[in-house]
């Protein structure tokens, strides 16, 4: 049996036995998009297969450097970090390339901790557009930087004057990617056997940097590609000597790092394009326009999902490939929402304005629940952009938080975000990003 088999528990079970397996590997994501997990013995898998297992809770009430947040109501010391209860998940079984036979399986918060589980937000949001009958599919693309660089080498030289795998910018480079082809279609190689299959691989103007399309598919499935592709990528650079960084921007003399979403919908009852009208001006159906409203309406509530580190918001200034102001325009790159115009297989919508840093489950389930959201309130978008958005001036109403602090209060404060994702979590997000600038503001930045 092969990983991507497996489908139900008895799969599971029997391609664990198949390949003589004493222990496998379970991971699940945090609120920061980090993998967190173990190797499991074959005896405990099996059990927990059946009826779940329990996951220490600190994993929702840490940030990433393990320190705890100070306030949050659902955990902390208040509640002795107990366990909450964990589901495995079998049909997100993996082959782990690099661990001969080895196997991987994720899984999520369950009972109360699915409310602020980041996948379990995700799938509320999804389980919304079902019942407004329509079927998610998304594709995330990132940019990343690669460093010839380890771990002990950046933390030597404190984190500064890093040297990236190649010099100079040269966007889309057929040298580079030919000079370095063998680390190219290693990493290609690893994200097919993996399941988050590459459809475009290519290198982006700045120094090291590469950035990597993963291919479409449903929106669940889209975010856990997403959320494997930006942990093993690290995986992969380490151990070839390098560093992979996933940053908003790791120097200011170079463009951000994205990560932008391609959205569309698809009508539950015959599949059809929800988004595409061939009579509509660029092809663009009432309920595309409708959602693009939403996402741009509830882009500044909401860019706490997108922009979740303070260094997010070193990217978002003019003239570096990232918006500024909740903007829309017909394949315009300059704006915050880029509507492409298709056929009625390939019409959607690409949010720029995420950063690679993003968690893929949050900023999917924003991207999305906002669109949802002009459906239902009949949202039209305001006028969109014609030419470059950063030369010309927006209603102050489509103006982005400047700050994480901001963006958190906005995001605490949004009822449409509750409406989407519940009380408990915005609550939960909203605090966790307010620790974060808070624990920022506490060091000196270096230089000073």
């Amino acid at each position: 049996m092969k990983a991507r088999d497996v489908k139900s528990i008895e799969d599971a079970k029997k391609i664990v036995l198949e390949r003589e397996l004493t222990h496998v590997k379970v991971g699940l994501f945090d609120n920061d998009g980090v993998m967190r997990g173990k190797y499991m013995s074959r005896e405990k898998f099996f059990a927990s297969l059946d009826t779940g297992f329990a996951f220490c809770d600190v994993v929702l009430g840490w940030d990433c450097q393990d320190q705890l947040y100070d306030n949050c109501q659902y955990t902390g010391w208040h509640t002795g970090y107990p366990d909450a209860p964990v589901r495995i998940l079998p049909h997100t079984c993996r082959d782990l390339p690099f661990e001969d036979n080895m196997l991987l399986f994720m899984a999520e918060f369950s009972d109360q901790a699915e409310a602020i589980c980041p996948r379990g937000t995700l799938r509320r949001v999804l389980n919304k557009a079902a019942e407004m009958g329509f079927d998610a599919f998304a594709a995330l693309e990132y940019e990343f930087f690669m460093f010839d660089e380890t771990p002990d080498s950046i933390a030597e030289k404190n984190y500064q004057n890093l040297k990236p795998i190649t010099p100079g910018w040269f966007g889309y480079s057929m040298i580079r990617n030919s000079v370095y082809a063998d680390l190219y279609h290693e990493l290609l190689e690893l994200c097919q056997q993996m399941d988050f299959p590459i459809e475009g691989l290519h290198t982006e103007t700045g120094p090291g940097v590469i950035e990597a399309a993963i291919a479409v598919d449903n929106a669940e499935a889209a975010a856990d590609k997403a959320a494997l592709f930006k942990t093993f990528i690290k995986v992969f650079a380490q151990q070839r000597g390098m560093m992979a960084t996933f940053m908003a921007k790791w120097s200011n003399d170079y463009p951000g790092q994205s990560g932008h979403i391609h959205l569309s919908l698809r009508h539950k009852k015959d599949q059809s394009s929800a988004f595409y009208d061939a009579k509509g001006e660029h092809n663009m159906s009432k309920i595309q326009r409708q959602f693009v409203a939403g996402q741009q309406r509830l882009m500044p509530e909401l860019l706490a999902m997108f922009a979740p580190t303070v260094n997010s918001y070193s990217r978002l200034v003019p003239g570096f490939w990232a918006p500024t102001d909740a903007t829309w325009g017909v394949e315009n790159r300059t704006t915050a929402l880029r509507v492409i115009p298709g056929s009625e297989k390939s019409q959607r919508v690409e949010y720029r304005l995420g950063s690679a840093d993003a968690n893929p489950y949050l900023a999917l389930a924003a991207a999305l629940g906002a669109g949802l959201y002009g459906i239902e309130q009949g949202w039209t978008p305001y006028e969109q952009v014609k030419g470059n958005a950063y030369a010309q001036k927006h209603p102050l109403e489509l103006a982005l938080p400047t700050s994480l602090a901001e963006s958190a209060r906005r995001l605490a404060s949004s009822e449409a975000a509750k409406s989407l994702f519940g009380d408990a979590f915005v609550q939960h997000f909203s605090a966790s990003r307010d620790w974060e600038a808070r624990e920022f503001s506490k060091h000196v930045p270096i230089g000073n």
